[in-house]
């Protein structure tokens, strides 16, 4: 008899966050390329058309069941825990975005796990749409009554969500990776040319919402010593004059800032390739995908020695602690260091590199199909 597994394909035909998107295209194709024997992959995706519908193409996966709502619809229905026949069998889902409903996992083998990349909601709700908190909020007490397990990508975001819902033993860790054959494209000259960057420069990703800490990542570049731009990645839309002035107020002039929003792989692979440096200020609870993509590269990375960065880097770049001290002078005398010598630079490369080939989305796989054995 087959077994099979079923995925939540929402971001893939109606993608609301860049991360997630490409997150579950690439566990949805590690866990078809490491399936068990007898084991196979469908799909779960809300009702959508034309590129939507091209997404779900995805090779060795069995089929796709289709549901008669559209995203936006479908997640109201699962926040209000009304039946949406996608339930029953084993379902994982690379988000909350789940049926969390009443299932029988002795008799019928029913299972149900969710993910959660980022505690923003709970620990920044000020920084998102009151919608969006309450929808996540909503899933979350839904997921402690009704998952079978909450799967999240660091030991230390295992112990803040224990703190913010009572899960028990419920959570699991699992992490994320850069997108599989993540690198320098070969034309990474001309898809730079292309976002109209400079060569040579520092590198940050987030908002201009403050856990993000791009003032702090401003402020380090100007305390560096190192007259060198700036390159922005993942800022929301129209935020370039925000940013702007978040730099410009750090202490870095306008010329020297090149603000980006969410790219493609290819274009994030060209942004790194050119990258001196990759400065990780944050220290919200969420995995930090730019800084394993910088370490899959080899780009030197700095980063604020909070308990997920921690945990993520390791012995891969220079951690540095910004509690109770001004973080941009701290991170700032960190990156000075790294710039300061090509012998610097060099070493924090090559320890990146080391680093990153840690993150597997092959190991991820294997590690979600060992949890729904176990289950």
């Amino acid at each position: 008899m087959t077994a099979v597994l079923r995925v939540m394909l929402d971001q893939l035909v109606a993608p609301t966050d860049n991360d997630l998107k490409v997150a579950s295209g690439e566990l949805v194709r590690a866990l078809i390329a490491h399936a068990p024997q007898g084991c196979e992959v469908e799909g779960i995706a809300p009702a959508a058309g034309g590129d939507g519908i091209a997404a779900l193409s995805i090779p060795g996966m069995a089929g796709v069941r289709r549901t008669s709502l559209p995203r936006r619809e479908l997640a109201g229905a699962l926040q209000l825990g009304v039946a949406t026949g996608i339930g029953g069998g084993m379902i994982h889902a690379p988000s909350l975005f789940a049926p969390l409903v009443k299932h029988d996992r002795v008799h019928n083998n029913d299972q149900t796990s969710v993910t959660v990349w980022d505690l923003r909601p709970w620990d920044a709700p000020d920084e998102l749409s009151r919608s969006s908190v309450a929808w996540h909020k909503a899933m979350l007490k839904r997921a402690v009554k009704h998952a079978d397990a909450v799967v999240v990508p660091t030991h230390a975001m295992a112990r803040r969500l224990g703190e913010i819902a009572r899960l028990g033993d419920h959570i699991r860790v699992i992490s994320g990776a850069a997108p599989e054959g993540f690198r320098v494209p070969t034309d990474e000259i001309g898809r730079r040319r292309e976002l109209d960057l400079p060569e040579g420069y520092v590198v940050l990703a987030g908002t201009s919402a403050e856990s993000d800490a791009l003032a702090a990542g401003f402020g380090a570049v100007a305390r560096s010593g190192h007259d060198v731009p700036v390159v922005v990645m993942d800022a929301g839309e129209g935020e370039e004059p925000a940013i702007a002035e978040i730099a410009a107020a750090a202490g870095v002039p306008a010329r020297l800032v090149h603000v980006r929003g969410a790219l493609a792989d290819a274009d994030r692979g060209a942004v790194f390739g050119a990258a001196v440096a990759y400065v990780a200020p944050s220290m919200r609870a969420v995995f930090p995908w730019r800084t394993v993509e910088a370490m899959a590269l080899g780009v030197p990375v700095i980063a604020a020695d909070s308990d997920d960065l921690r945990e993520v880097v390791v012995d891969g770049g220079t951690l540095v602690p910004t509690s109770g001290v001004d973080a941009a002078d701290a991170l700032g005398a960190a990156l000075a260091d790294a710039l300061g010598s090509t012998t610097a630079a060099e070493r924090l490369a090559v320890m990146a590199a080391d680093r990153g080939r840690v993150f597997s989305w092959l190991e991820a796989a294997d590690k979600i199909w060992a949890l729904h054995a176990e289950l």
